[in-house]
């Protein structure tokens, strides 16, 4: 492992021109990672040279994921590049004043850079030893119409000046390096060491990007036949544009899950930041020894034991069933009051229908009953679904298989079957209502001489709708006598003729 050095000085610098995506906050991680390895700097700027994308919104939603995600930085304010505009101009005159930079042949304001009629080599942390031989790239642009820098100019010129030794970004930046080594060059500055990571893909190889869900939008849009009243839905399904509102606004309708690819979208599903950081510290970077268990705090496991010499060059395929298995882990493994906060504050808006707050002793068993089911904090609620509904709002559907072999079929059937609770569950006290009645069904099927699904399972489908709930103690207390035996009621109501 590489020893500390204090004079490490690593960035992230986004543009806020949208959500922070996943493939940019591993970007972040794993500079933060190098920084606080050596006990160096973490710096954070915004590149918001684009003017007509960027915005205020953007780049607030930018920071306020980077803070979920754990992550810290050590200048403050942060820095804008708009806001920058005297260092670039400087930079560009000195350029001009060497005859490295010329007036645009359209007569439009824009700046080009002459390229060096030179190799250009640079050795990278992790592709090794790259060469750009002279010739390939051509002239380029440094500054815009608009009189704003492009990237090219303005990275470089910010690195500088910033104190920036190390770079860690994806290999999607590497054809760029050589043309910021060649303004550096031209402008006497210092060059960093880079290092180009391996890209974060989907598992085919694709791109792992917005178009995800586009696709997803789209196939879910073809398959219900008459596509859903959505506006911009024509031109969206002609797959003229890829735009996110239109395939957010088709899943709405739909009721379809769209892939996560934003930190907001895991955010939103339920991922803990341990969990999701923990994997994507595995993304492109091995720790060695076949670890892959960050441990209680992944931070400080990055932090303790960065390398970047542990880079790895091919692509870092995102597995998403691993990192459920990892959040549905890190969910089992929390403590009760812990978890029951963490459930509370992802889904209050529906739990409040519920239970009277994260204290509630009702709540403590709900959380308990789904903590060895559900893989996010959103799943909560999600396979709990029935306990959020009005006591006249559960839905029967008597054709499903699982649900028509539970009523309709045997001898009791489950309509006779809970007709003869209903009567002796009324009898029962309101405390500790589920485990009297769970006790109830146990003499009832011993007495019998049946199995307890017999009379189990007609009340799940009572008070669910369906066959599937926690165990019906659990499920019983959570919900309570009174609501047991209204939807006792409403499900014989609709018994089949």
């Amino acid at each position: 492992m590489s020893e500390p050095n204090t004079n490490v000085v690593t960035r992230f610098a986004p543009s806020p021109t949208g959500y922070l995506h996943i493939g940019g906050a591993r970007t972040a991680l794993f500079n933060w990672a190098m920084a606080r390895r050596h006990g160096g700097r973490f710096l954070l700027r915004m590149e918001d040279t684009d003017r007509a994308r960027s915005s205020a919104e953007a780049e607030q939603s930018i920071i306020e994921d980077l803070k979920w995600l754990g992550l810290d930085w050590d200048n403050d304010p942060i820095p804008r590049q708009s806001e920058r505009r005297e260092l670039y101009d400087k930079a560009i005159e000195t350029l001009k004043d060497k005859n490295l930079a010329y007036d645009h042949a359209d007569g439009n304001g824009a700046i080009v850079f002459r390229m060096p009629e030179t190799d250009i080599t640079f050795d990278d942390a992790v592709r090794g030893t790259v060469t750009t031989p002279a010739g390939q790239i051509e002239d380029f642009v440094i500054r815009k119409a608009d009189e704003f820098p492009t990237f090219h100019l303005a990275v470089v010129v910010d690195d500088a000046d910033m104190g920036v030794t190390h770079v860690i970004r994806g290999t999607d930046h590497l054809t760029n390096t050589a043309k910021h080594i060649a303004l550096q060059q031209a402008l006497g500055l210092p060059t960093p060491t880079y290092a180009h990571m391996s890209l974060t893909v989907n598992p085919d190889g694709s791109k792992l990007g917005k178009r995800d869900k586009a696709k997803a939008a789209r196939k879910a849009a073809s398959e219900a036949g008459v596509p859903p009243a959505v506006d911009g839905i024509d031109a969206f399904m002609a797959k003229e544009n890829d735009d996110v509102a239109v395939a957010e606004a088709i899943a709405e309708a739909l009721g379809l899950h769209l892939p996560e690819i934003n930190v907001r979208d895991f955010r939103a599903s339920g991922y803990l930041t341990d969990a999701l950081t923990n994997f994507l510290g595995l993304l492109g970077w091995n720790p060695g020894n076949d670890i892959e268990d960050f441990g209680a705090d992944p931070r400080n496991f990055l932090r303790d034991h960065w390398d970047l010499s542990r880079l790895v060059k091919a692509d870092a395929k995102f597995d998403r069933g691993k990192l459920a298995s990892f959040n549905a882990d890190r969910i089992k493994s929390m403590a009760t009051d812990d978890l029951s906060a963490s459930v509370w504050l992802h889904n209050e808006d529906k739990l409040n229908s519920a239970f009277t707050g994260a204290n509630d002793p009702k709540f403590a068993v709900f959380c308990g009953a789904y903590r060895e089911r559900a893989k996010t904090l959103s799943e909560f609620i999600e396979q709990g679904a029935f306990f959020f509904v009005a006591d006249d709002a559960i839905a029967y559907d008597f054709d499903t298989k699982n649900v028509k072999k539970v009523m309709l079929k045997g001898e009791p059937n489950g309509f006779d079957a809970l007709e003869e609770l209903k009567s002796q569950l009324a009898d029962l006290p309101e405390e500790n209502f589920g485990t009297a009645a769970h006790e109830l069904i146990q003499q009832l099927a011993e007495q019998r001489g049946i199995n307890m699904g017999k009379l189990a399972q007609p009340l799940r489908v009572a008070v669910s709708g369906g066959t599937v709930t926690p165990p019906i103690d659990a499920t019983l207390d959570i919900l309570g006598k009174a609501a047991t035996l209204a939807r006792i009621d409403r499900c014989l109501a609709h018994k089949p003729a």
